[in-house]
């Protein structure tokens, strides 16, 4: 089949699906984005044009209008699908449980019939680290126990297994890559594409570059008495472009796996490497130049002390290492925060 495989990406003007895009057309891979814009921009599909240096054909539509889906199928005919498409949030998760799971399984569900009906048997899986919960030890095997603590780890674990049941079930041709992510950061060097959180940032990143960009007053450092090195939490960061390198990987494993063999590749997308709250906002202001204002306050129920990966699997499965360090996460969402003024998100400020 080559590289001129066809690969449909749900979410693909979102943070993680919009630098999937750019590396798969860099591949040579045929890409098609869905998305229905909820947590992205449509502005970001003229981005990927120029990065990709041709229109990447998009359709607008949500995954439970299951009627859209299936006639989107039956135009793309995709070989394959890198489903991103999710709600994300854990804290609106926990107010909003049912939204999450109609959203995120409901969604999950009719894209894997649609799948089934039209025949695409290469599925590349959206996970999470979430699905571990609070891990017992560090780092973290794939095997380590499971036990979501929110419902939006709680719909990655029950997609999981959808699609395991899938994968078992008799006569499936079906093929899969679970990526379990830790703590996605960074943007493209370009500066045209990066993270795009609607109002309050869930994460420390886009956090830390709104304070250094003087939108924020200060970064409010959750717990600094945890058994870890400086007292604050430490998270595995994973440089938005490792992370999207890494889900070609998983297309080109799939591909390669041998008819009648295993049909399921599950891995962590990490560095290995842990970094504190307070090392994450001196690597920042390292960047900028300058200190980045932060208070310490009482720690956030539910939050663990640390969490980070072991990815020497993925390396043996898709031959793919992170090799990007913190320094160019800073730098990249640095010149991807400072950009933003260019863009109609500002007019909207």
């Amino acid at each position: 089949m080559g590289e001129r495989m066809k690969v449909l990406v749900t979410g693909g003007a979102g943070y993680i699906g919009s630098h999937t895009v750019v590396e798969l057309a860099a591949a040579g891979f045929e890409v098609h984005v869905v998305d229905n814009f909820c947590n992205s921009e449509r502005w970001i599909l003229q981005r990927l044009a120029t990065l990709c240096g041709r229109e990447i054909p998009h359709t607008e539509l949500d995954l439970l209008d299951e009627t859209a889906l299936q006639a989107c199928f039956t135009t793309v005919k995709p070989d394959a699908v890198i489903h991103f498409a999710a709600l994300k949030a854990v804290g609106e998760s926990v107010q909003q449980p049912l939204r999450y799971h109609r959203n995120n399984v409901g969604g999950t569900l009719a894209l894997l019939q649609a799948m089934q009906d039209h025949g695409s048997q290469h599925l590349v899986f959206s996970s999470s680290a979430t699905v571990y919960g609070n891990p017992e030890s560090c780092p973290i095997r794939e095997d380590a126990p499971l036990g979501a603590t929110n419902p939006y780890g709680q719909t990655k674990l029950v997609m999981e297994h959808v699609i395991r049941d899938l994968l078992a079930a008799p006569g499936s041709l079906l093929r899969a890559a679970i990526l379990r992510y830790f703590n996605p950061a960074g943007a493209h060097e370009s500066g045209l594409i990066g993270e795009l959180p609607r109002g309050v940032p869930n994460n420390l990143v886009p956090f830390v570059a709104q304070t250094a960009a003087g939108l924020r007053a200060e970064i409010s450092v959750f717990g600094d008495d945890y058994p870890t090195r400086d007292g604050t939490g430490v998270r595995d960061y994973i440089h938005v472009v490792d992370l999207a390198q890494a889900h070609v990987a998983a297309l080109r494993a799939l591909r390669a796996l041998r008819d009648g063999g295993d049909r399921e590749i599950t891995v962590n997308l990490g560095t290995g490497n842990g970094f504190s709250v307070l090392e994450v906002i001196e690597a920042f202001g390292r960047t900028v130049g300058r200190p980045i204002p932060h208070k310490r306050v009482a720690r956030r129920p539910g939050d663990s002390a640390e969490c980070w990966a072991d990815p020497s699997l993925a390396l043996q499965r898709l031959g793919w290492q992170a090799t990007r360090g913190i320094d160019a996460m800073c730098a990249d969402a640095w010149r991807w925060q400072r950009g933003l003024s260019d863009t109609p998100i500002a007019a909207r400020r």
